[in-house]
């Protein structure tokens, strides 16, 4: 998919249009799978079971895992959107723990970076997911 930096807006090969206000343009220069094909959603406001926090070699800090009340859904959430209450939390925005599956070469907007990850959406489908910040760079 062809992209053309016009003014304001991004044009996409085909004639979608993205607003530059919705991020830099990133190239994968490392694929990303998810491992979860079912990630946890949540919405403002609901309860959760608080679990482990993250604790890998990534340098991914301040994620949690956590369990939905009834234990339909669970996934790893940031701690900064988590109001600990004991062994519950209240989750403070909707979250979705949805990992893009990217390949090399592809482009990307970044909508938003948390704790080593990049919010991000493809160019040509507009899909949106995570990506690992170290899987993508910022194309000048």
């Amino acid at each position: 998919m062809q992209l053309y930096n016009v003014g304001r807006m991004y044009i996409l090969f085909g004639g979608d249009f993205l607003k530059k206000s919705e991020g830099e343009v990133y190239q994968v220069i490392k694929q990303h799978k998810s491992n979860y094909p079912n990630p946890i959603k949540l919405c403002k406001g609901q309860t959760v079971m608080v679990g482990e926090k993250y604790n890998g070699n990534e340098g991914w800090k301040n994620w949690i895992y956590c369990f939905t009340i009834d234990h339909s859904s669970e996934g790893w959430v940031p701690e900064q959107i988590i109001k600990k209450q004991g062994k519950q939390g209240l989750i403070l925005e909707d979250y979705i723990a949805k990992e893009l599956d990217v390949e090399v070469g592809e482009q990307l907007i970044k909508c938003k970076e948390l704790n080593g990850w990049y919010w991000m959406k493809k160019i040509g489908t507009l899909e949106e997911g995570w990506v690992p910040i170290e899987n993508v760079e910022e194309l000048k």
